[in-house]
């Protein structure tokens, strides 16, 4: 097994058997609150939550964000992914595709989500460090290609590298071939973190490059240093690093006025999270972890019962709130910042 394979496999092993999460910092949206509209005017079955992204109508503005691929134990994983986010509507993130780059022999743990949902919308994903050593730009037209991506992540993890025993050091020359990804693909370039945020600094050079998506994977959720940790890297660094990185309420209040389209993921736990990130100004919520959890607790008649939970929960605030439909809700000004 390749090194880029056993990380894959003990990222999700580890993420599944513990909740690694921040200890003193949470993502921030219990700050906002609603405010409640006593006189909604209306059925509450005519809310209508569906949206359209990147071109394709979901149901809800949900994605199942980046989790895993680039292993055969992980292509049962991404096809129950795929089986979740097909029936519910849902846009779906593949994990890393690096392990593509070294050779084919999991191929089938990514291609299997294109195949059942062949109408759905699918993230494919790559680190900042793989492309900016790209000679050539394709092999990155050739990850779009082998999952008939709808859009491709570039994933900033310079932490969680830091962090890893096998993890890379050399983070130059990423914003440049960010900057060649979007003018040679023929799918929009989401830039996104994974855990850390993305600061208004950073936006900003991205969106000089072109990028028109990030998802800002704040603070909150899952602590990759504690992930790293557990896999045989320096305890004391994890410790000191632990709650490291900007909340997702900050992430998305600070961008939400700059011009680039927002997926709000980092501690979401609730369609109430969902609906506040997008009544900021977020395109989509997203989240990996909760969901990875019910299916492997329960398979996907618990995924399922944990995301249709949430999308109700998601059409009540939008109810509770006098809206009918998701564009109305997100220009409004429907939160309030509590003590």
């Amino acid at each position: 097994m390749s090194i880029t394979a056993r990380r894959k496999r003990d990222h999700l092993r580890i993420a599944t058997e513990e909740a690694i999460a921040f200890r003193h910092k949470t993502a921030g949206f219990e700050r906002y609150d609603f405010l409640h509209c006593a006189l909604p005017e209306g059925d509450f079955t005519g809310v209508d939550t569906a949206v359209e992204f990147l071109g394709k109508r979901l149901s809800w503005p949900f994605m199942v964000t980046a989790m895993t691929g680039g292993h055969a134990e992980m292509t049962p994983v991404n096809q129950q992914l795929a089986e979740l986010c097909a029936a519910g509507g849902m846009a779906l993130g593949l994990g890393s595709q690096r392990q593509i780059l070294e050779n084919d022999e999991a191929l089938e743990s990514y291609r299997v989500a294109r195949r059942l949902m062949p109408n759905g919308v699918l993230v494919g994903n790559i680190g900042g460090v793989q492309l900016a050593q790209m000679t050539s730009l394709s092999a990155l037209e050739r990850l779009v290609d082998v999952v008939e991506a709808d859009a491709m992540a570039v994933h900033l993890n310079p932490l969680q590298e830091l962090l890893q025993p096998e993890g890379d050091r050399n983070f130059s020359g990423i914003l440049k071939g960010i900057e060649r990804a979007v003018s040679v693909l023929p799918v929009p370039v989401i830039v996104k973190e994974v855990g850390c945020g993305v600061s208004v600094e950073t936006a900003g050079r991205l969106i000089d490059v072109g990028v028109t998506l990030i998802d800002v994977a704040g603070a909150g959720g899952t602590s990759w240093a504690g992930i790293e940790s557990r896999r045989g890297g320096d305890p004391q660094l994890a410790e000191t690093f632990w709650d490291w990185g900007l909340p997702t309420a900050d992430c998305v209040a600070a961008l939400s006025s700059m011009n680039v389209g927002l997926i709000a993921s980092g501690g979401i736990d609730s369609g109430l999270t969902v609906a506040k990130a997008v009544a900021m100004g977020a395109l989509l919520g997203g989240a990996a972890r909760p969901v990875l959890s019910a299916l492997m607790r329960g398979g996907l008649r618990e995924a399922e019962a944990l995301l249709g939970r949430w999308r109700t929960e998601f059409q009540m605030a939008m109810y509770l709130t006098g809206h009918r439909q998701v564009s109305a809700f997100r220009q409004s000004s429907v939160l309030i910042k509590s003590e």
